[in-house]
């Protein structure tokens, strides 16, 4: 005849305890527990919001500092508020490429001055705001991508034979900011520490969702 088993006293060490992380995600109370699955979309949201603003100040930078020429890129002299044109140094020195003599009618023009520094400002403000994305992402990629037309990196030399100081044939710096943008519009980037859920619930928005 089998005795029967006797139970086995109920510890706190017997007790499985189980981890969690404590870590609390935007939006929650805090101390709530959040899973492990949701710390990376977090992260990524918050990464991709820096990537944002650093790149709208990238646009308004070069947009204030052409208005004002505060000695960087551009000297106090040549500022757009002085009677310079944010174009024509870029523009007219222009030395590769088969468009040239494009660019160099076009550089100082009040039509390519206003459109220029009209886009830097208007792209800088809804990347640092996080607002109307998507246009800021169009915009942005048209200007980048005349600007790497205008360098035309897969050229060595200039048509005066010096070196171009082309570092890349493909892929330089106005293709990482056209590609930053397009990043930020697709992921929504506007969300995270920035106004983008607040603009799209405005009706024209709302009723036009390529204005997100």
């Amino acid at each position: 005849m089998s005795t029967p088993h006797k139970a086995r006293p109920v510890t706190e060490a017997s007790i499985p305890v189980q981890r969690v992380d404590r870590t609390t995600a935007p939006g929650t109370p805090a101390g709530d527990p959040v899973p492990e699955s949701t710390r990376g979309p977090a992260v990524a949201a918050r990464a991709l919001a820096v990537l944002r603003m650093a790149t709208g100040f990238v646009f308004l930078w070069a947009f204030v500092d052409k208005l004002f020429g505060w000695g960087y890129a551009t000297q106090s002299k040549n500022a757009w508020v002085n009677g310079g044109s944010p174009t024509k140094g870029f523009l007219s020195g222009v030395h590769a490429g088969p468009f040239q003599s494009m660019f160099h009618s076009w550089a100082g023009a009040g039509w390519a001055d206003w459109l220029f520094m009209l886009g830097l400002l208007s792209i800088g403000l809804a990347a640092t705001l996080g607002v109307a994305l998507r246009i800021a992402a169009v915009a942005g990629t048209l200007m980048m991508l005349f600007m790497w037309v205008a360098e035309w990196p897969f050229a060595q030399h200039t048509a005066t034979g010096a070196a171009s100081g082309s570092t890349n044939p493909l892929v330089d710096y106005h293709i990482v900011y056209a590609l930053a943008l397009i990043v930020a519009a697709a992921a929504y980037a506007g969300n995270t520490w920035g106004l983008g859920r607040m603009w799209s619930r405005l009706s024209v928005v709302s009723a036009n969702r390529w204005l997100l």
